[in-house]
C-alpha cells in the first residue's frame, strides 16, 4: 500500500513552470483586462452579453461583465477578484482597477523579459503602491457630511455609465439625503440602514426617499384604507387564526346544531384576538403569519 503512487492530478492535467508559467498567467490576466478596457471612460462602449439561455445583458459595468464571463484560469480569476473587492469596498471603479491590474501585468512582462527577477518586481510594485497612497492622501480633500453640493457631485459621478445618466441629478439628491439621514457621529454610514425598493411602472425621475420602513405587501382586504396617519402599529409574529390542535383527533358531528356551535366557538376566539388588538390601540397590524378571512372583516 505504501509503495503505490498517489495520483493528485488528472491524466489530462498539464504542468508548466518558470517563464512559461509566468507568461501564461500574465496573458490570462491581461486578456481579462482587455475585455473591459473599451468600456472605460466617458466614451466607453457598452457590452452586449448573451448567456446560454439567450438572456441578454447590455452594460459597461466592469464587475457585471466579469460576473457574466465564464472564466476558469486561476490567474484570470485573480483579476476578477480585484473587481469584486473594489465593488465590495468602494462600490465603483471596478473597470479602472482591472485595467490598471492588466497594465501592471503587461509592464511586468516587459521587465521579466529583461531578466529582472519577479521578487524584485513585486517589491517595486509594493513601494509604488505606498507612494501612490501618499499622493492620493496629499490630493484628497475632507468632505463633511453636510456638504450636500460636493456629495451630490460624487454621487452623480458614480452613476455615470450605470444607465442612469438622464436622471442622475434627481437620484444623486436622493442618495445624498438617504446617506445623510443615517450618518453616524463619526461620519460613517452603515449602508444596511438604507434599502432600495423598485416598483414596476413610472419613470426614474419619480423616485422618492421614504424616511421610514417600506413593507412591500398588499392590504389583506379591499375595504381597508390606503393611508393611515399617526398610526399605532402592532407587529405580530403569530397568526390571527384559530390554532389547530396538536392532537390527532376526530370529531363526529351528528347534528347541524353541533356544527354551528363549532363555528360559533371559532368566531368567538377570533373576535377575542381582534378585540385585544383594538384594546391595545392598534390602527395598523403587520402580521408575520396568516390572518383568517373572518378576522379581516
Amino acid at each position: 500500500m505504501g509503495n503505490q503512487p498517489m495520483i493528485v492530478l488528472s491524466e489530462e492535467s498539464q504542468r508548466t513552470s518558470g517563464k512559461d508559467a509566468q507568461s501564461m498567467n500574465i496573458t490570462a490576466g491581461t486578456a481579462v483586462a482587455e475585455a473591459v478596457r473599451t468600456t472605460l471612460g466617458p466614451k466607453g462602449m457598452d457590452k452586449m452579453l448573451v448567456d446560454n439561455s439567450g438572456s441578454v445583458v447590455v452594460t459597461n459595468d466592469g464587475v457585471t461583465i466579469l460576473d457574466e464571463m465564464d472564466i476558469e484560469h486561476p490567474a484570470a480569476n485573480m483579476i476578477v477578484e480585484v473587481a469584486q473587492t473594489q465593488e465590495d469596498e468602494v462600490g465603483d471603479g471596478t473597470t479602472t482597477a482591472v485595467v490598471m491590474a492588466g497594465e501592471l501585468l503587461s509592464k511586468a512582462e516587459e521587465l521579466l523579459d529583461q531578466d529582472i527577477h519577479a521578487s524584485i518586481l513585486a517589491q517595486g510594485y509594493r513601494q509604488a503602491a505606498e507612494k501612490a497612497k501618499e499622493i492620493l492622501e496629499d490630493n484628497a480633500i475632507d468632505v463633511d457630511a453636510d456638504d450636500t453640493e460636493t456629495l451630490e457631485k460624487v454621487a452623480a459621478t458614480a452613476m455615470t455609465g450605470k444607465g442612469a445618466e438622464s436622471s442622475k441629478d434627481v437620484l444623486a439628491e436622493l442618495v445624498v439625503r438617504a446617506a445623510q439621514s443615517v450618518v453616524d457621529d463619526d461620519g460613517s454610514v452603515d449602508t444596511d440602514n438604507i434599502q432600495i425598493e423598485t416598483v414596476v411602472g413610472g419613470a426614474t425621475d419619480e423616485s422618492e426617499l421614504v424616511e421610514g420602513v417600506i413593507v412591500d405587501k398588499e392590504r389583506v382586504h379591499d375595504n381597508m384604507p390606503f393611508a393611515v396617519e399617526d398610526a399605532d402599529v402592532a407587529l405580530l409574529d403569530t397568526a390571527i387564526e384559530v390554532p389547530e390542535t396538536e392532537l390527532d383527533t376526530e370529531v363526529n358531528v351528528t347534528d347541524p346544531d353541533q356544527l354551528q356551535q363549532f363555528l360559533d366557538q371559532e368566531e368567538e376566539q377570533l373576535k377575542e384576538m381582534v378585540d385585544q388588538l383594538k384594546e391595545a390601540g392598534a390602527d395598523v397590524v403587520f402580521c408575520q403569519k396568516g390572518i383568517d378571512d373572518m378576522a379581516q372583516h
